[in-house]
């Protein structure tokens, strides 16, 4: 689960070690708000093309394939479950029985949240991947 925040990297190197372990193409699921919706000629909008294309390049070669998929925030009011329980929905149209998502994620969607859904509806097991360590540039001193 890429959710365009600096995790990403840590989220999708640990999907692609899973999917490589069980020879299946990783499948890598674009979070997107509800105002994002497709537009030209392809069949993502620039902002999923430019959430996927920062992964690629660090898990492209360890991957045996890759399938995208955009998920859509609910629109409205919804409970956390239920947006964590319409991710897990998609996970399993596509047959995955792992989700990777990263501790932090955004409102409702992240590793936590996602654990207890999936516990209520008996389905995938979900890794968690601790927050990416951030350290500011420094200019060197003197």
């Amino acid at each position: 689960m890429l959710t365009d925040r600096i995790d990403d990297l840590a989220v999708a190197e640990a999907a692609a070690r899973l999917a490589l372990a069980r020879r299946v193409p990783v499948l890598l699921i674009a979070v997107m708000p509800p105002d994002i919706r497709r537009q030209g000629d392809g069949p993502f909008p620039a902002p999923v093309r430019a959430v996927l294309a920062r992964v690629m390049p660090k898990i492209g070669p360890n991957i045996t394939g890759h399938i995208p998929e955009v998920f859509h925030l609910p629109a409205g009011p919804c409970s956390r479950l239920a947006a964590a329980g319409e991710l897990l929905t998609l996970t399993a149209r596509h047959r995955a029985p792992d989700v990777v998502a990263a501790r932090s994620g955004p409102e409702g969607l992240d590793a936590f949240t996602l654990i207890e859904a999936a516990a209520l509806r008996g389905g995938q097991f979900v890794h968690t991947i601790a927050p990416a360590a951030w350290t500011p540039l420094r200019s060197p001193s003197p």
